[in-house]
């Protein structure tokens, strides 16, 4: 008996690559949807004659954004990644030089954050032809070395494809790593020039449609009864909800526990959104920038809870929060390599499994009623506060930052998602923002990366196009990334640009006043024609620049102008810009100060007052670390 022989399809490298893409597809819970949701370029040698054609040869089966900036490509497929629940994502391809050496710092943003996205940068020449190309890093001591190297520490799977027939693993890998809820993040596919336009026959199996089931695993029974176990003799135990709440869709899951149990619930900047503002057990944020509220729990719980957290400096004040002497951990995650920190007992699993496991098992437990008064009490006290920040009853002042985010809090609904990465703006949203809805609260602070705002709205506004979607901006961001503004005009996405000029870098300023730099390098400097420094407003005008790239600006310079144009904002169909210079809180009321602490050393020997003091207080605080063991 003869075997048929493999139909096969006559296509080039980046053609079959762009067709393979076309067909992929994740399913959870019973919905399916489409893996690559479309692809980002910008071109030059290393990807115009192979993905770039390839694009134009498939173009009925692969949608394409033009970006601007390759580093704001991947934050714009970051955002509709995490908009989609890690379900889906974009491909994002560069040439072989700069293009491609741009993208390390989105690949790190998605990497940290395990986020999917797939990035496709040329390579230099394959068979060597000409040696060195343009674009071309020559290492003297290793010849199969390019720039894409950068990507490998920072991509959860790298491989470089040096033949037409290895992109069919290649390929296979790629797409197990982007749809694994514990592997995922940035995965790179380097693509040598000559290899993206050499032609091969390919079996027509490559192409057919892949369903890839992203996997909700079950918690082990012996863990889940030593878990049970561990609640029940809790008698002050705090859930702490981190991103993996939201990638899993436990939101609802976690809502009934808290519920049932009435176990507090902290959030970090990735998990703040698992619980509505107003639900009963949300106390808010935790952590450094976190509430008075959650704070002084964590400070006194005998178990934390932690549910698809990686415990970063940040939630745990660096190793000062979690004080009482016999405190345990108790962490569900889907990552074993998470589960384990703080020396916690696991339970690993899906965090939507996990939960509803523990209701489960837990039914009839709750904690003592004097707790949950204690925790319902500081919560209402705590939002006393945050009015006091919000409000102001003088409508034609400047506003404050922190009003800024009052006004647009009075505007808002469950539907509208609130994007911002860097500056003083994060604290003052986790410890201030009034979470609506579970996709409404978009803060990348895994990595921090100025100018990741207006790429990402862009990103979240392609997910999901019915939502309005906000890019909250300092002057200091909007000047390190504008660039997707273009793209954002171009394609006609309506999202809105709030950019807050404070004139300098708020954030690192006071922490560089609190740890004895005295503000250096962080204040904007004006040089005159004679050579002199001063330091205040540069003659600058970014709410000009982005009229400039085509956005439509709305300037406001009160809290009545600013609460007319958020509102005219949020009804425009076409990309808008609010600009709004923002007053010091040195006068009004401002955002609580910070309610733990953030490790950040100090010079050990200094000559000046100020680091001296600072050292001071540095070892004040860091003689209260412990290592959880």
């Amino acid at each position: 008996m003869t075997t048929p022989p493999t139909t096969t399809v006559r296509l080039t490298t980046a053609q079959a690559l762009v067709r393979f893409l076309s067909r992929q597809f994740t399913e959870r819970d019973g919905t399916r949807q489409r893996l690559i949701g479309a692809t980002w370029g910008i071109f030059g040698h290393g990807n115009v004659a192979g993905i770039g054609q390839a694009l134009v040869e498939h173009a009925d089966e692969m949608p394409f954004h033009q970006g601007r900036n390759e580093q704001a490509m991947v934050h714009a497929a970051v955002g509709y990644a995490r908009q989609s629940g890690r379900l889906s994502t974009h491909a994002v391809t560069t040439s072989i030089g700069p293009g491609a050496t741009n993208l390390v710092t989105g690949a790190a943003l998605a990497t940290v954050n395990r986020l999917p996205v797939l990035l496709l940068p040329g390579d230099t020449f394959a068979a060597r032809p000409a040696d060195p190309v343009l674009q071309q890093l020559e290492v003297p001591y290793a010849g199969d070395v390019s720039v894409n190297d950068c990507l490998r520490p920072v991509s959860r799977y790298f491989d470089r494809v040096t033949r037409p027939e290895a992109l069919i693993p290649a390929a296979l890998a790629a797409m197990r790593v982007l749809t694994d809820p514990v592997e995922t993040g940035a995965v790179t596919l380097a693509l040598p020039q000559d290899v993206q336009a050499e032609a091969y026959d390919w079996p027509e199996e490559f192409f057919a449609e892949r369903v890839w089931t992203v996997r909700r695993p079950a918690p082990d029974p012996r863990e889940l009864a030593a878990a049970v176990a561990a609640v029940r003799d809790a008698r002050r135990p705090l859930i702490v909800a981190g991103g993996g709440v939201h990638h899993s869709a436990a939101e609802d899951a976690l809502g009934e526990l808290a519920g049932a149990t009435r176990i507090p619930v902290a959030s970090t900047q990735a998990g703040k959104g698992s619980l509505r503002f107003d639900h009963p057990a949300d106390v808010g944020g935790i952590g450094h920038t976190g509430t008075a509220t959650a704070n002084e729990l964590a400070r006194t719980a005998d178990l934390v809870i932690g549910v698809g957290t990686r415990y970063s400096d940040f939630t745990t004040a660096s190793g000062t929060l979690f004080e009482a002497p016999g405190v345990r951990f108790l962490n569900l995650n889907v990552a074993a390599f998470d589960g384990h920190k703080m020396a916690g007992a696991t339970l690993i699993a899906d965090a939507r499994a996990g939960l509803e496991a523990l209701t489960a098992a837990l039914r009839g437990h709750r904690v003592e009623p004097g707790y949950a008064v204690e925790y319902t009490g500081d919560k209402e006290r705590w939002e006393q506060r945050v009015d006091a920040a919000f409000q102001t009853d003088e409508p034609d002042v400047r506003p404050t930052q922190a009003q800024v985010l009052g006004v647009l809090d009075e505007l808002v609904t469950d539907e509208d998602v609130v994007i911002n990465a860097a500056g003083s703006l994060p604290g003052d949203l986790h410890k201030l923002w009034r979470a609506r809805s579970p996709r409404q609260y978009h803060v990348e602070y895994g990595y921090s990366c100025m100018g990741y705002e207006i790429p990402a709205s862009i990103g979240v506004a392609l997910a999901a196009p019915e939502r309005p979607v906000w890019a909250l901006v300092g002057d200091g961001t909007y000047l390190m990334n504008p660039t997707e503004l273009v793209t954002a005009v171009q394609e006609n996405v309506p999202v809105k640009v709030v950019i807050l000029q404070n004139h300098g870098y708020a954030s690192i300023g006071g922490l560089s006043e609190s740890v004895g730099g005295e503000r250096f390098g962080t204040a904007y400097r004006f040089r005159a024609a004679d050579g002199t420094y001063t330091e205040g407003p540069l003659p600058v005008d970014l709410a000009a620049n982005a009229a400039s790239l085509g956005m439509r600006v709305l300037r406001a310079k009160t809290v009545r102008d600013l609460r007319e144009a958020l509102r005219e904002a949020r009804g425009a169909d076409r990309p808008t810009c609010v600009y709004v210079e923002t007053e010091t809180a040195d006068t009004v009321s401002g955002p609580p100060p910070a309610q733990a602490w953030w490790d950040v050393p100090v010079a050990e020997t200094a000559t000046r007052v100020s680091a001296v003091k600072a050292r001071e207080e540095y070892d004040r605080h860091v003689t209260a670390r412990r290592r959880h063991l």
